[in-house]
């Protein structure tokens, strides 16, 4: 059994290769359950590689601005690889219609987390109480006043993440937590936000630039059921820090709104869990 963080040596030492090599390397190890589904959802190499250039010119570009050094296809081009006729070709994606799409899945993952926060576990899953319809309007309009209650339930709904009872008046939530079960886009931007952001952590701290909580347990040679429990256990601690670190986050929110002006809100932060069990290949045989 192992936990393991980044180690301070790792970012000095470098072993058994050079560092674009094993950088490499663990990218291509990184990238495989990524490639994986790309491929089953009808992604193949050749859009995967023409898309990538347009991530490598921007992440050539953020480097530039970094160093304090000036912008130029020939620059941009050099670090990154891409050729300059195809720089005049690329052009960053529009964040003003990505944030236009997300909007609606934003406010539905606020009114779940406030929901979460403020009405306590009603059983042994983690699952807050039912709400009426009253007192979900009142949740809804005290994140929002510029969104409809309707709109959000519709979402929620859509997304498989409650159940509405009109006769009885109640309104539960069907998981501990924001993680949609229906709804392709919302879950592809939920992996998109998570792991940009946990792999943005990892990147910082090998680089030497950040000191980041980047934990994980690593246990092997387990049953279907130790993996089974463990899973169990670890949701139980994710609804445990869940709550620490979200009533501690809607503190520093509203501190910051009253007492802070706008220009000095330009921070966003992220804490997350994750577990993951699979069944590992069997070990070659051992030929004496």
């Amino acid at each position: 059994m192992q936990t393991g963080q980044v180690p301070a040596a790792a970012k000095t030492a470098d072993p058994g290769g050079t560092r674009p090599a094993i950088v490499l390397a663990a990218a291509l190890q990184l990238l495989r359950p990524l490639v994986r589904l790309l491929v089953r959802h009808g992604v193949g190499y050749p859009a995967f590689a023409a898309a990538l250039k347009a991530v490598f010119m921007q992440a050539a570009e953020d480097e530039l601005a970094r160093e304090g050094k000036k912008r130029t296809d020939s620059a941009v081009s050099l670090l990154s690889g891409v050729h300059r006729r195809d720089l005049r070709t690329l052009a960053r994606p529009d964040t003003a219609a990505q944030r236009r799409h997300d909007a609606p899945m934003n406010m539905a993952s606020q009114v779940v987390a406030r929901w979460l926060q403020e009405c306590g576990d009603s059983d042994s899953e983690g699952l807050p109480a039912a709400l009426t319809r009253a007192e979900f309007d009142h949740l809804v309009s005290r994140i929002s006043t510029d969104t409809r209650s309707r709109a959000v339930l519709d979402e929620l709904q859509r997304l498989g993440l409650i159940s509405v009872s009109a006769e009885a008046d109640r309104i539960e939530l069907l998981q501990p937590g924001f993680a949609p079960r229906q709804g392709f886009a919302e879950m592809a931007a939920l992996l998109r936000d998570n792991l940009h952001d946990h792999l943005g952590a990892a990147v910082s701290n090998i680089d030497g630039g950040g000191n980041y909580l980047e934990q994980a347990i690593f246990v092997d040679q387990l049953t279907e059921a130790s993996a089974r429990h463990l899973h169990q256990t670890s949701a139980r601690a994710w609804r445990t820090a869940f709550r620490t670190v979200m009533r501690e986050a809607q503190v520093r929110f509203d501190h910051d709104q009253i007492h802070e002006p706008a220009h000095a809100r330009v921070h966003r932060a992220r804490f997350g869990a994750y577990f993951y069990a699979t069944e590992e290949p069997s070990p070659p045989p051992h030929n004496p």
